[in-house]
């Protein structure tokens, strides 16, 4: 699978459950978890859409083995987040730690898609140079 459908995939399946959370706060009137449901939303569906959007753009990542892993890591990391934050906000501070390993996970999985967004582009000779005949 390209790690761009894998990302918008995700990043819809996050974004519904996302709305979920805000139609049971609205419905419910606790807005508790509110903290929980932003940070789904925003690590959810518009950083891992966007993260999508860039591997589209550079097929040769999107196909790539560490595009791929780049993109799990980021989904389970923003799993492990939401669960902890909205543990702690529910009224459960052991959570902590679940919050802390989540944004750790986050963090360091940004730190690697910055490396394969910064580190050079193959180069790629589209152009053969013909050389003079004799």
């Amino acid at each position: 699978m390209k790690a761009s459908s894998l990302s918008f995939k995700a990043a819809v399946l996050f974004a519904m459950t996302g709305m979920a959370m805000g139609i049971a706060m609205a419905a419910t009137h606790d807005h508790s978890v509110f903290p929980a449901h932003a940070h789904l939303n925003l690590l959810g569906w518009v950083s891992l859409f966007m993260i999508g959007i860039y591997y589209r753009f550079n097929p040769s990542l999107d196909m790539s083995r560490a595009g791929l892993v780049q993109v799990v890591v980021w989904i389970l990391g923003t799993i492990v987040l939401t669960i902890g934050v909205a543990a702690i906000y529910l009224g459960h501070p052991a959570a902590e730690p679940i919050a802390i390993v989540g944004s750790l996970i986050i963090f360091a999985d940004m730190l690697f898609f910055a490396v394969l967004v910064f580190r050079p582009a193959a180069k790629v000779n589209r152009s053969p140079r013909l050389a003079p005949a004799e």
